[in-house]
């Protein structure tokens, strides 16, 4: 099992940037998929990047071109790179792990979800 604790939200005007951090614990972090969701009041949760434990990333159509995940195996981090932030990204941001990225693909829990983070895009 994968204990992960996000970092990095806060408040910025629209079109800036923020990056997240989701650093993980216990297990060997290296060979999980890692997902970033964000659920908005009032909404689903969603998917918004993932990458495999080879490196390989999708992201959710809203975010293409302006999100960027990363992971360093070696710090056991994976990051959230957020550019031209829009006030429609403002929610509660997740990460979570799982052993194939279909599994993060269905949301599956594995214990390992984070507390989340806030992000606030508003002027």
């Amino acid at each position: 099992q994968v204990q992960l604790v996000e970092s990095g939200g806060g408040l910025v005007q629209p079109g800036g940037s923020l990056r997240l951090s989701c650093a993980a614990s216990g297990s060997i972090f290296s060979i999980y998929a890692m997902g970033w969701y964000r659920q908005a009041p009032g909404k689903q949760r969603e998917l918004v990047a993932a990458i495999t434990s080879g490196g390989s990333t999708n992201y959710a159509d809203s975010v293409k071109g302006r999100f960027t995940i990363s992971r360093d195996n070696a710090k056991n981090t994976v990051y959230l790179q957020m550019n031209s932030l829009k006030p429609e990204d403002t929610a509660v941001y997740y990460c979570n792990a799982a052993p194939t990225l279909a599994a993060i693909e269905a949301h599956a829990d594995f214990g390992s979800w984070g507390q989340g983070t806030q992000v606030t895009v508003s002027s």
